[in-house]
């Protein structure tokens, strides 16, 4: 869309308030907004889905202000002259994946993190869902990766002996009218898109499969490559693999400004010291764009939160896959609504997310509406569902930017400095994937100064902690002969014992 029309467009629906300007490759957007709604709405005319001509969202809002960036307490001169060869920001999947694969090379490797522990954003509050892309269309970076991601799942959690399970996923449809529009959408994602595993199966094949789910269902997609996996613990397992392999983890440790000089990050500061690092990899999740403006490279913008709600275990007996319900508006949505039933590696069942815009980064509460919604919404899919069932909740904030897609680029601006930007849904999924290429771009930048070699020593497997909940009664017997703390039992919902969380803290 031309500036001029893009113009057009914005007076007519904001009266003047908003203009749009094209500067260094991206569409500017300014004005005053008192409605945080609108502020997102002016951002998504402007975008084009997919593209990399960027909105960038300086619409001041009036009504409303986000908090400041939680800063940890801590105050120390702990990394004050470090030089590491690379510094990535963020310890949630993406940071610490990237680590990992980093840590092949003979490379002094440095992760910050401004929480008390990894997976405090979104890679811990999120459904753990592993996806087919069934959802995604060629010409998107998020459809580059989603099937190279699901397919080195097996292989990935093997190595750090994290549970995953290839539970499948079906999209359940209550209008029989919808088959031939649907099955064409489907032969489509197979053949072009390279969904490979999709298929169309009748509402009887469906309930033969999940009894309890609503019998009004004529005809479902199934995926069956669709997984689940513990988010926040492949997120931990992968850090602790970089550790054993020579990475560090710095947590509390919060960036606060850059210097930058003729296109390249000379000082990175942070309330532990100030840092001097070769390449800096910006995987800061709903915080990417901060870092971005610091590193004078911002040409993005980026939140949207999402609750769940986790059940008892005994209502993982109703379903053992993955499951959501559409209608008519399957493929009108301009971003996912999210919201699904998701039967995790822990066996309980999962109910959500919602998606709701919001402005502030890091307001994690939980509103009994987006709960209320979600349940609503998901018991069309399976009736016995019942909010009575539910153990515990937590909302997640996401990072999308307007375009819907990720930003996994080098700077456009500053030159030793990576994004991997907007990740949001499927990023879990993607993770492995993107970790394998942004870690040989980052070899190839710094090659440029100097030989990387092969790191001789690296061992991809990470040995988990005991679970005792898993374990028959001899080896349970067994390892509490050995350690009787693994015979206290601290949760007994979840069989969870004094031994494995002594191990979990003692760990790497």
């Amino acid at each position: 869309m031309k500036i001029s029309a893009l113009n057009r467009k914005l007076h007519r629906a904001f009266g003047g308030r908003v203009t749009a300007a094209l500067a260094d490759g991206c569409i500017v957007l300014r004005g005053e907004l008192d409605r945080w709604d609108d502020v997102v709405r002016a951002g998504q005319m402007a975008a084009t889905k997919y593209s990399t001509c960027h909105v960038v969202n300086d619409i001041m809002f009036t009504g409303g202000k986000d908090a400041p960036m939680r800063v940890p307490a801590l105050h120390d001169d702990a990394l004050d002259g470090q030089t590491p060869d690379v510094l990535i920001i963020g310890g949630g999947i993406s940071g610490v994946s990237i680590a990992r694969e980093l840590a092949r090379q003979k490379l002094d490797i440095l992760v910050v993190d401004k929480e008390c522990d990894l997976a405090l954003g979104a890679s811990g509050r999120n459904d753990g869902e592993v996806h087919p892309g069934i959802d995604l269309g060629r010409g998107s970076i998020k459809h580059k990766y989603i099937r190279r991601g699901n397919a080195m799942y097996d292989q990935v959690c093997k190595e750090l002996d994290v549970p995953f399970h290839r539970v499948g996923q079906y999209v359940c449809f209550q209008h029989g009218w919808l088959r031939p529009a649907v099955w064409g959408y489907c032969m489509w994602r197979k053949y072009h898109d390279g969904i490979a595993d999709t298929e169309l199966i009748s509402g009887r094949e469906l309930l033969r499969r999940e009894p309890n789910f609503n019998k009004k269902t004529r005809f479902a997609i199934s995926n069956p490559d669709s997984g689940c996996v513990c988010p926040y613990g492949l997120t931990i397992a992968y850090a602790e693999n970089a550790v054993q392999n020579g990475a560090r983890i710095a947590l509390n440790t919060a960036v606060l400004g850059m210097d930058v000089a003729d296109g390249q990050i000379t000082a990175v500061h942070t309330n532990r010291g100030t840092l001097h690092p070769a390449l800096v990899i910006n995987a800061a999740g709903v915080f990417a764009e901060d870092v971005a403006r610091m590193a004078d490279d911002r040409f993005f913008s980026i939140p949207r939160r999402g609750t769940n709600s986790i059940l008892d275990r005994k209502a993982g007996a109703f379903m053992h896959s993955i499951a959501s319900v559409k209608g008519s508006d399957m493929v009108s949505k301009t971003h996912s609504k999210g919201g699904g039933i998701l039967h995790t590696v822990h066996d309980n069942l999962l109910i959500g997310p919602d998606a709701v815009e919001t402005y502030e980064k890091e307001n994690t509460a939980t509103y009994p509406e987006s709960i209320a919604h979600v349940f609503e919404k998901q018991k069309i899919t399976m009736p016995a569902l019942t909010e009575r069932d539910i153990i515990t909740y937590f909302t997640g904030v996401r990072a999308p930017t307007f375009e819907e897609d990720f930003i996994i680029e080098r700077g456009r601006r500053t030159h030793n400095l990576i994004h991997v930007a907007g990740i949001q849904s499927p990023g879990l999924t993607t993770a492995p994937a993107v970790a394998v290429d942004v870690a040989d771009m980052a070899v190839r930048i710094l090659a440029r100064e100097r030989p990387v070699a092969i790191n001789p020593d690296f061992d991809p497997h990470r040995p988990g902690i005991p679970v005792l909940r898993e374990m028959d009664d001899a080896t349970r017997a067994a390892y509490i002969a050995k350690n009787p703390d693994y015979g206290v039992i601290v949760c007994r919902c979840e069989e969870i014992s004094r031994g494995e969380i002594l191990d979990a803290l003692r760990s790497n």
